[in-house]
């Protein structure tokens, strides 16, 4: 029979004192926080005290600018949304004056999502690296060999390096590029752009030229405020009336 989640998370929280332990209700998902320092350590013990045998995945996350917008969606009228009014999203903005949270001291966080058969639990391990300028945690290969190429993507996509991978290079961009496409502060239309040149017969790299930043909606999910819309324009007409 599987632990209850209650008795579970006392668990957590007595065998690693120096972790956070948090639980999204309702859905029960269990989230443990762990300094970089501990890191390996922690899981070891997921693996071998608590039967986390199974490392579903590993990923990287960029919580630059976390939390904020630049689209307003809060107020609507006839004329529909606003259009990226504020134009200090991520990827356009000058890196001195980039968004920051300050409920969270550093950008650069490794999600791990572990699965136990044996105990029918799923537990997600998170872990904030603690220099933003090269953010670096410890690899976890010799605990879970099947993490290898995730950990290869998180380093490709956020530069995120991983301390102790036996073969940390990049998995999905293609040679020589510049950068690291998931993290907040790329540019929207890239750094480089590709192209045959008819003289020199061959691909050439060159800053990109062809292409104009271009500011999108993206699709949000809103309350329902049309009756109220609608109620209020009516009153604005008759006051004027």
């Amino acid at each position: 029979m599987a632990e209850q989640a209650a008795n579970f998370t006392d668990r957590l929280r007595a065998r690693f004192s120096d972790a956070t332990v948090s639980v999204a209700e309702p859905r029960g998902e269990i989230t443990l926080e762990v300094p970089s320092a501990s890191w390996h350590a922690v899981a070891l013990a997921l693996r071998d005290e608590f039967g986390f045998e199974q490392a579903v995945d590993i990923s990287g996350v960029d919580y630059l600018g976390y939390g904020s917008a630049e689209w307003d969606t809060a107020d609507v009228s006839s004329e529909g949304f606003s259009r990226g009014v504020e134009g200090f999203g991520p990827g356009r903005f000058n890196w001195d004056q980039r968004p920051r949270d300050a409920a969270r001291p550093n950008r650069f966080a490794v999600v791990l999502h572990l699965l136990s058969y044996q105990h029918n639990r799923r537990v997600r391990v998170r872990c904030f690296a603690p220099d933003d300028g090269l953010p670096v945690v410890a690899s976890l290969c010799d605990v879970w060999p099947g993490l290898n190429w995730f950990e290869r993507e998180a380093f490709d996509l956020y530069g995120i390096i991983f301390e102790g991978h036996p073969d940390l290079r990049r998995i999905l961009t293609d040679y020589g590029f510049v950068g690291h496409p998931f993290r907040k502060d790329f540019p929207l239309i890239g750094n480089v752009e590709v192209r045959y040149d008819e003289e020199k017969k061959r691909v050439v790299y060159e800053p990109v030229t062809s292409v104009e930043p271009r500011v999108g909606v993206p699709r949000v999910i809103r309350d329902d405020a049309r009756y109220q819309t609608a109620a209020g324009e009516a009153a604005a007409r008759e006051g004027k009336a």
